[in-house]
């Protein structure tokens, strides 16, 4: 039987409760974290020694980070169903979609393991050039990101089996869980675009596989 009691609402003067607004505050210093790092690795990635005669950005696999790509927004349409469920109370869809998106954010993360490796197999790592540096310390501080969002998932769906009123009965919890998925979405978005499209691309390489 779904739970209706909600929690009482604390709005802030801008409408938001104090839980999504300490959220939204925290999201916006994570935009500057990131903001820096891919700043960084704008200005050097083209001062970074040739990697076997070509650049560094010609190692990345565009094809494979497409898919992991696709696959990372789809889990944020996983998301969107999950928060859906929970404000209309229904634990089954909640529980599936939220599911979903765990599996799809691991996915998401195999793929970037597979990656690495490849790129270490090919001479690239976060000690060989000042590209390699600031491209591993950027994507893996995002994977770190998505690993938390993972886990924080899972606990949202074992809490709704332990208490249902924590994601029925209060569905901001939800929310706030949705909000900060969505943000890691948004930052690889960024992120691709950024390092593999303009960072590869851009360069002509002869060869992006």
């Amino acid at each position: 039987m779904a739970v209706t009691t909600h929690e009482p609402e604390h709005p802030t003067s801008t409408g938001l409760s104090h839980r999504k607004l300490l959220m939204w505050t925290f999201l916006g210093s994570e935009c500057l974290f990131f903001g820096t790092l891919i700043a960084n690795h704008m200005i050097n990635r083209n001062q970074a020694e040739l990697l076997n005669g070509v650049s560094p950005a010609c190692v990345l696999d565009i094809p494979i980070t497409s898919a992991s790509t696709f696959v990372l927004l789809m889990s944020s349409v996983a998301m969107v169903l999950a928060v859906t469920a929970s404000e209309r109370g229904d634990m089954k869809q909640l529980r599936i979609w939220l599911f979903m998106t765990a599996v799809l954010g691991a996915t998401f993360l195999g793929f970037q393991v597979y990656e690495f490796s490849a790129f270490v197999d090919e001479g690239l790592t976060i000690g060989t050039n000042l590209y390699g540096s600031t491209f591993f310390i950027l994507t893996g501080f995002h994977g770190v990101h998505v690993t938390v969002g993972v886990i924080w998932i899972l606990s949202m769906l074992a809490a709704s089996y332990r208490r249902s009123d924590l994601v029925i009965g209060n569905p901001l919890n939800v929310d706030i869980t949705g909000l900060y998925w969505h943000f890691v979405d948004v930052v690889w978005i960024v992120i691709f675009t950024v390092v593999y499209l303009v960072g590869a691309i851009g360069l002509n390489c002869t060869e992006v596989v």
